[in-house]
């Protein structure tokens, strides 16, 4: 028999007056699973979120998280569940620790169980120096830390983490990138919705790509990729060289016509299998007798996917792009 996944969506719909926020979308996370939402802004991301956590009631369609209905069974729906939210929702005139100890015991622990929880939460997010000062004194990025600190008090079930890693530094973001893969290994499953293309590839199992309200793609990070055109073979000819004869030569290699840039003198030619095809490239310049300053071989990055699929850039940049390059002059 199947194991139940941790959040199941079908058909959700929600609409703000006479704009369709969500309009039938079907999402699934397995136990232990982490399911990124990527998304142009706008795009329902949010909503969704709000309404898989009981926020926001859908007005067609129905979502389970751990086998419980967001709608009928919301309470118990809330039990199971941690949230951090685009916004930090932590009390400023309340020191880091008191934050901590207070949500812990609203989440129904003992007065000492509270404080070693506290105290632990604080310490995993490099906030133990400062748990004695009020929130309101913290930096964007210590509230961040403390915000994402309280979602997990309870140790819940589905973690729900709306643009979790917005003001944090690299090194936070990274700490918190452990963490959650940390918690994924103890069976935690957790929705993602972020503008950080490598965080997406670096954390998520399944990708769900929402434009408008709906889901217009979806797999894993390489299945996207693939979706976009396989490899890109890059090659930039020497200075005040005409790159057009070089594109001409590299036409028939690609799984689709090469694209030129006359003024930098870079040609990219989609390829289906790039490692395979560079014998043949350097048989092709040598015939050609054509001279190159650079070559490089690389897969389609998450921002080539969502630019493809949504006709947008994204409003934030990767910190590095995740994918691998082979260099070669």
């Amino acid at each position: 028999m199947a194991e139940r996944p941790a959040v199941e969506a079908q058909g959700l719909v929600k609409r703000f007056g006479e704009v369709p926020a969500l309009a039938g979308v079907d999402l699934q996370v397995p136990t232990g699973g982490v399911l990124g939402l990527l998304g142009p802004n706008g795009a329902g991301k949010t909503t969704a979120v709000r309404i898989l956590t009981t926020l926001l009631p859908p007005d067609a369609g129905r979502a389970r998280v751990m086998g419980l209905d967001v709608v009928r069974q919301a309470d118990a729906v809330r039990r199971v569940i941690g949230l951090s939210g685009q916004y930090a929702a932590v009390d400023p005139y309340l020191t880091g620790g008191e934050n901590l100890r207070m949500i812990s015991r609203l989440s129904g622990l003992r007065r000492a169980a509270a404080r070693h929880r506290a105290d632990h939460l604080l310490e995993l997010f490099d906030l133990s120096d400062a748990a004695g000062r009020t929130a309101r004194t913290y930096s964007g990025g210590m509230r961040r830390r403390l915000d994402v600190a309280a979602s997990l008090v309870a140790a819940p079930a589905v973690l729900f983490l709306d643009e979790p890693t917005t003001g944090l530094d690299p090194r936070g973001r990274l700490g918190l990138w452990r963490l959650l893969g940390e918690l994924t290994t103890q069976g935690t499953s957790i929705v993602l919705t972020t503008q950080y293309l490598e965080e997406a590839d670096r954390l998520a199992d399944t990708i769900v790509v929402l434009n408008h309200g709906r889901v217009i793609a979806s797999g894993s990070a390489d299945e996207l990729k693939t979706q976009v055109g396989g490899d890109r073979l890059e090659l930039q000819v020497l200075p005040g060289t005409n790159p057009h004869p070089l594109a001409a030569a590299m036409a028939s290699l690609g799984s689709a016509p090469p694209t030129v840039d006359v003024e930098t003198g870079r040609v990219v030619v989609p390829v289906a299998d790039g490692p395979g095809i560079l014998p043949e490239v350097a048989s092709r310049l040598a015939t050609g007798g054509l001279r190159i300053s650079d070559l490089a071989l690389r897969r389609p990055t998450l921002d080539d996917v969502f630019l493809a699929l949504t006709g947008k850039p994204t409003t934030a940049r990767a910190v590095a792009d995740t994918t691998t390059a082979e260099r070669v002059r």
